[in-house]
This record gives structure tokens, C-alpha cells and sequence, in this order.
């Protein structure tokens, strides 16, 4: 049996590229399904929770006639952060990452991107942003889970339009799209079925940048929970990543998103332009309300909707999309 392999979207900038992914030990286990039903489709989504990884094992980076080797962590991530030397383009781009031992070979292709020039950014959350998880209520978010497969997963009403919106906004060519990035507590198990999710519905392709892996049964009944801290580290990176860009912050009342993204605009000031958050129960939160009180005095534009309707009116009221 070979290793298992997997790669995530990358991102690069004008002088480095991050690319990333896991190495899993061998395992006669198939990989997740996503058009098994309920008690089948449970098994596959516990199977991406006991996953095995593979720590400090040889990874070979490929990519415009450079081969790069590491070793993975202990829990069998690797990441490949370098300068970039040559102007690679713009746009989605191709990389090569091989893994060898005791005389088997494994490579696959992944992709990261180069954003095109512009001064828009998007980073969403995802559960209860764009995705139905219920996470506001632990035992039915792991009920759907587990029995809704990928097909079987809601979407809020006309987050799509939104989004697919805010992907070409304020470019005349439409082919040019602005950069996403998906940041959530859920962890690297799950980073298949939001893909898969994601361009189901269409939504705008995105890098994703989600929590730790999990290996245990115990983590699986705890995901998404804890703390939050790493989206605040990650959406922090990105915005110190793409310095020159103008950040739009979609998020939801369920967790902590509001405040994550006021303490972001407090060290940002001058590169959020808007914030949206989804209001998922009957009433509006008082954090939340506060936050976003705090973030318009800022001088960031905010909406807290309860359908993405809302949120479309306001991004063409500020002039965000046409």
C-alpha cells in the first residue's frame, strides 16, 4: 500500500508562494464518498476523522524547473513557503508535490493562486456563512453531518448571487476574478467536502484555511468547537500577505466572527472596507450589535442581515457591486 497524499490551494504574492497539504499512512480504507446516504455516508465522515497521518516524511515541491524538499510535521502537514524568483502570471497555476519511500512514488498536481492586479480581497467563513451547519446547536450539526451527504447540504438563499458578485466586482474583464479565501474552524478532514460543496453551488473558488487535523473519534465529536484564535491568525497572515488590498469580511452570529473581525479592523485600520454577518437566530446578538457598531465607527461599512437579499442591497448601496 502507498501513502496517501493530499494537497490544498496555495497563494502566492508578488515575491512568495505558500503551498500546503497532508501525508497520511497507507490505509485500505476508501476515501470519502460524497454520494453515500445516511449510516454510509456517517462511516465515511468518521473515516476522515481517524485518519492516520505520516509525520517527517520527504515531500518534493516541483514547480518552474525548481524541485524543493521538506519533511512533514508531526502531524503530517507540510507547507512549502519560498521566494519566488520569476513572474509566474496571474491567476490559478499549477504545482507538482511528489512523496517517495522505500520505493513508492506518489505525485499529484494542486494549484495556488496569484491574484490578479486589483485592490479587492473576500475572506468568508463558511458554517452558517454560506453552508447550513447549525452550529449553534452541537447535536444537530452532527446529525446533519453525518446523514446529509454533500448533495443533501443546504445553502442560504442568494449567497451564491452575492458572492459570484463580489468575485468580479470591479473588474471589466469578468474573467478576472478577485481573491477568496474560505477561513473556518472546521478542520483540514473536512477541506474535500467544502471543495466539493463549494463548486456544487458554484460558489467563487477559493484557497481554504481551516483548523489542525483531527485523528481521533473524540475530535470528531468536538469539530468546529474551541477555541478561535487560528482564524484571527489566519486572516490576520492574509491580510499581511496582500498588504495593498481592501478587504470585504463575511461572517455569521453563531461563533465569534464579529469580534474576531472588529479586533482585525482595530489592527487594520485602513484595509477593511465592509463587514457582513449573517444573523442566525430569531433576534440579534448585543455582541454582535455592539461590534459592529464599533467597526462602523471605524469607518467600515457593515450589514447584519438575515438574508443575503439584504447583503446584496448593501454592497450595491456602497458601490462594492454594480
Amino acid at each position: 500500500m502507498k501513502p496517501v497524499l493530499k494537497l490544498y490551494r496555495g497563494y502566492a504574492n508578488e515575491n512568495q508562494l505558500l503551498v500546503m497539504g497532508h501525508v497520511f499512512k497507507p490505509t485500505t480504507k476508501a476515501d470519502y464518498d460524497f454520494q453515500k446516504t445516511k449510516f454510509r455516508n456517517a462511516r465515511s465522515v468518521i473515516r476522515m476523522f481517524r485518519q492516520k497521518t505520516a509525520s517527517n516524511f520527504d515531500v518534493y515541491f516541483k514547480h518552474d524547473g525548481r524541485v524543493i524538499h521538506t519533511k512533514t510535521l508531526d502531524d503530517g502537514f507540510f507547507q512549502f513557503c519560498i521566494p519566488l524568483d520569476n513572474d509566474v502570471g496571474y491567476g490559478w497555476i499549477t504545482y507538482e508535490v511528489s512523496i517517495k519511500s522505500e520505493g513508492t512514488h506518489v505525485t499529484q498536481k494542486g494549484s495556488y493562486i496569484r491574484p490578479f492586479e486589483g485592490n479587492l480581497g473576500f475572506i468568508s467563513d463558511i458554517d452558517d456563512t454560506f453552508l447550513i451547519s447549525h452550529s449553534r446547536n452541537i447535536f444537530k450539526k452532527l446529525y446533519i453531518l453525518l446523514f446529509k451527504n454533500v448533495n443533501d447540504r443546504k445553502i442560504f438563499s442568494d449567497v451564491v448571487a452575492h458572492y459570484q458578485a463580489l468575485s468580479t466586482a470591479g473588474r471589466n474583464n469578468k474573467t478576472e476574478q478577485n481573491a477568496f479565501f474560505y477561513v473556518s474552524s472546521s478542520e483540514w478532514n473536512l477541506y474535500r467536502f467544502i471543495v466539493q460543496f463549494a463548486e456544487l453551488h458554484q460558489l467563487p473558488r477559493a484557497v481554504l484555511l481551516l483548523k489542525d487535523i483531527k485523528q481521533s473519534l473524540f475530535d470528531f465529536l468536538i469539530t468546529g468547537r474551541g477555541n478561535h484564535d487560528h482564524k484571527f491568525e489566519k486572516i490576520k497572515h492574509i491580510l499581511e500577505f496582500y498588504p495593498k488590498l481592501n478587504y470585504t469580511l463575511l461572517g455569521d452570529d453563531s461563533q465569534q466572527d464579529a469580534e474576531l473581525y472588529e479586533r482585525i479592523c482595530k489592527m487594520f485600520p485602513v484595509n477593511v472596507q465592509a463587514v457582513y454577518i449573517r444573523q442566525t437566530g430569531k433576534l440579534p446578538k448585543q455582541k454582535v450589535t455592539i461590534a459592529i457598531q464599533n467597526m462602523s465607527l471605524m469607518g467600515v461599512h457593515t450589514c447584519y442581515f438575515t438574508n443575503s437579499k439584504e447583503a446584496i442591497a448593501h454592497s450595491k448601496s456602497i458601490g462594492l457591486i454594480v
